[in-house]
């Protein structure tokens, strides 16, 4: 009897969900089946990116999420252009200083922090998560400074770990550089200032968001600060555009792309 009506529920469902409309297959493991995702493994997509944001004050002008939105996006467009890759969920809870007393990012509300061995020991178990389901090439991509150190001591133990295995886990540091020191030297040579740039929310910053997720800029702040407030901004966002975004784009996602595929090709010598 519960055979007849598990068939009768499956035959219900075939008739009355729309079959999916035929597209191009999703990159994100959150929108795949387990058995979705086992199949493309097993055909040979074996690189998997785990993008690495940040949830951190951005300015009265700029989101919360700006790392975490910036990072899902680049890390489609590079898996794209990879061909072999999926991209795990954002890690979204990263280092953003300590919270007795207050520190760096802390200081400004919404902002979210972890202890450092608490975000590598994430790292750690992600990495064996993906190892365990088929994955040889596990990239870490950092949008935030304060992950850098982490994903490369996490890479380096676990890849001791597994030297005699075909799993690599690698930390792609030309991400992160790309998207800071490269674009401001790409942004200099079009007549900006290093202190117009900035490091934080200034012109480069505003400027890849608005290419990426424009809905996360105000175009005027709907709060500003307080007289004699810190603002959080380092930099001057006022002539960003999305025009100067799609260049700093360009330029995470190829350079991102080649320095990926020379970590893997020399982890196989």
């Amino acid at each position: 009897m519960r055979t007849s009506l598990l068939a009768a529920l499956w035959l219900v469902l075939a008739l009355t969900v729309p079959a999916r409309a035929q597209g191009p297959t999703p990159l994100g493991l959150e929108d795949l089946t387990w058995t979705e995702l086992r199949s493309l493994v097993r055909a040979g997509k074996t690189t998997v990116l785990m993008p690495i944001g940040g949830t951190e004050q951005n300015g009265p002008h700029m989101a919360l999420g700006k790392h975490n939105v910036r990072v899902k996006a680049l890390a489609e467009r590079i898996a794209h252009d990879l061909g072999n890759a999926l991209v795990a969920p954002v890690l979204s809870y990263v280092p953003e200083g300590t919270i007795e007393p207050p520190t760096g990012h802390m200081r400004f509300p919404g902002t979210i922090t972890v202890r450092e061995e608490t975000f590598r020991q994430t790292l750690d178990s992600a990495a064996r998560s993906f190892r365990l389901h088929g994955f040889r090439d596990i990239v870490f991509l950092g949008d935030h400074g304060s992950t850098q150190s982490g994903e490369r001591a996490v890479a380096a133990r676990l890849n001791r770990e597994w030297a005699a295995t075909p799993v690599r886990v690698h930390a792609i540091e030309e991400y992160y550089r790309a998207a800071t020191a490269g674009f401001e030297a790409l942004l200099k040579t079009r007549g900006y200032r290093a202190e117009e740039i900035g490091q934080h929310a200034g012109l480069a910053d505003t400027s890849l968001t608005l290419a990426l997720e424009p809905r996360l800029v105000r175009a005027t702040p709907r709060e500003e600060p307080a007289p004699g407030e810190r603002s959080g901004v380092e930099g001057d966002a006022r002539r960003a555009s999305a025009e100067l975004g799609r260049l700093g784009v360009d330029l995470i996602v190829t350079q991102s792309v080649t320095a990926i595929r020379k970590s893997i090709e020399s982890s196989k010598r």
